[in-house]
């Protein structure tokens, strides 16, 4: 079945496919307006939210732009709330039985994200079938069918006085997989989708060991975390002496830059690495060249877009655009109307564009992950990039950081406290500190003017902790596994503080 199934899939599936992606490629100002008229307002129009803002009428983008007012998730929380209670046709037509429970953040605060059976299937398998897709399109010779997939998942629980589920969103879509995606993936439904993570984990370590795994999937550093332990259950220096076969990795939710030294370290041979950008409110990248980081936006999977310029995003009436005027390499807030019932609704992620023809994006950041406390408009990814060249020139190996303010007093200029865990100490830590510094100037002319002889900003202070802060801190947020994630930058002290309370004094180095 395997073999038919390869065949299959690296003929015409694969020809059809990649047809249809060049289609929205060489057509993406059409492909996104057929889309928002045709397929998202057509189908929402009987909605009360349609009725609302009289979707019958509109014809145009413009249209919609004017009517429809921008929405984050407090906004909606009452009628997601409507929704989770069995209520039909607020948002989008019919019931909605399954909500992705968003923690991408150590944020208490949960969302409830709607996924219809549309979404589901339109956009994030949709979706996944493209990037397989693409994958077998650039590497004719794969044999990765031949083989078996691990995924790592997270998990569900049933509302059952609504008879509405919710849960981590890996874990929805690997519920409702398809039978075909089955057949290939392990570990079993039962196993990945158990709740407690660290047994999960060694209930995935045995099931998979002893497989042909040719890919794996999931989140970059949850997948580090899984590898590097299989290496300590079994007497091996490199994954590829388990897993001689295996091919690829597809990994998302955060980016891979500051693990790429870790990963290099745990493989013998060399693989690939494809990046996606997949979110509980949909799939919306994929990466399509090979060696590359930019990802190409998906345009014709049930996701209208729309962009506030960041600098424009605190504002009450914000400027937003379509994608017919973005401009290369500026920061944007993702704004989106989908075929799951969210309306001009901020994701909360920014990107930027590295090409519009046709169009690709970087991730470059979080609406609420910056630091801006002195006007330095520090952003995730000028943290990604020094963080990296730093390792890089001192031959060290950060496992994981976050970063924050120190405020301004009587006696001292403000600065930002580094708390890093190291996988390899750099031979000097100041050498790392300077040159983390001189690479966020050269990265970021705000920070590079606040710095201007120590008047606003201080040189950073790093505080180098235990192995394990992160892991352990992690575990007491209870957010584990998933698409939980590190928050890299914040613009005020909590994550700083909360960790530096669970790390013992003696155990802390600080470089100031």
């Amino acid at each position: 079945m395997i073999k038919h199934l390869s065949a299959y899939l690296t003929s015409s599936f694969i020809k059809r496919r990649i047809k249809n992606i060049e289609l929205f490629m060489r057509y993406p100002i059409e492909t996104q307006n057929k889309l928002l008229i045709n397929q998202l307002i057509s189908h929402a129009k009987n909605t009360e939210f349609g009725k609302k803002y009289r979707f019958n009428d509109i014809k145009k983008y413009k249209q919609f732009s004017k009517i429809v007012p921008i929405y984050t998730y407090s906004n909606l929380k009452s009628k997601i709330k409507r929704i989770r209670r069995g209520e039909k046709n607020i948002l989008w037509p019919g019931k909605v039985k399954w909500f992705a429970k968003s923690s991408g953040t150590t944020d208490t605060r949960s969302k409830y994200i709607p996924v219809t059976d549309l979404s589901m299937h339109k956009c994030h398998y949709k979706a996944a079938k493209d990037m397989l897709s693409i994958y077998i399109h650039n590497h004719p010779e794969t044999n990765i069918f031949l083989g078996k997939t691990v995924r790592l998942g997270g998990s569900h629980e049933l509302c059952k006085k609504h008879g509405t589920f919710y849960g981590d969103l890996s874990s929805i879509l690997i519920k409702n997989m398809p039978f075909w995606a089955n057949n290939i993936c392990v570990p079993k439904k039962k196993i990945v989708l158990i709740d407690e993570w660290e047994k999960k984990i060694e209930s995935i370590i045995k099931e998979t060991v002893f497989k042909d795994v040719r890919v794996i999937f999931g989140v970059c550093s949850w997948l580090l975390i899984f590898l590097k332990k299989i290496l300590k259950l079994f007497p091996k220096k490199k994954i590829n002496e388990i897993w001689p076969n295996i091919e690829v990795i597809f990994h998302g939710g955060v980016s891979y830059i500051p693990y790429i030294p870790q990963y290099n370290e745990i493989f013998g041979n060399k693989i690939n690495y494809y990046d996606v950008y997949s979110a509980s409110e949909g799939f919306f990248a994929i990466q399509d060249k090979k060696n590359t980081r930019d990802l190409l936006l998906l345009l014709n999977h049930g996701i209208f877009y729309e962009f506030i310029p960041l600098e424009e995003i605190n504002k009450t009436n914000p400027k937003i655009i379509s994608i017919e005027n973005v401009e290369l390499y500026k920061n944007y807030a993702l704004v989106i109307s989908t075929n799951a019932g969210l309306w001009r609704y901020i994701v909360g992620d920014t990107v930027k564009f590295t090409n519009i023809s046709p169009y690709r994006i970087s991730i470059s950041g979080r609406t609420t992950h910056y630091i801006n406390s002195f006007g330095e408009e520090l952003i995730v990814e000028n943290a990604e990039k020094a963080i990296n060249k730093a390792c890089l020139k001192t031959n060290s190996i950060v496992h994981e950081y976050t970063a924050g303010p120190v405020y301004m007093n009587e006696d001292k200029s403000g600065s930002h406290e580094w708390i890093i865990e190291f996988k390899k100490y750099p031979k000097n830590f100041f050498d790392f500190r300077n040159i983390l510094d001189e690479e966020l100037k050269s990265l970021n002319s705000d920070y590079e003017i606040k710095r201007y002889k120590d008047m606003i900003l201080r040189p950073p202070i790093i505080k180098v902790v235990r192995n394990g802060l992160f892991y352990d801190w992690m575990k007491y947020q209870k957010k584990l596994g998933g698409q939980n994630k590190i928050p890299r930058l914040s613009n005020d002290r909590r994550y700083v503080d909360s960790l530096l309370k669970m790390n013992d004094d003696n155990e802390i180095k600080t470089i100031i």
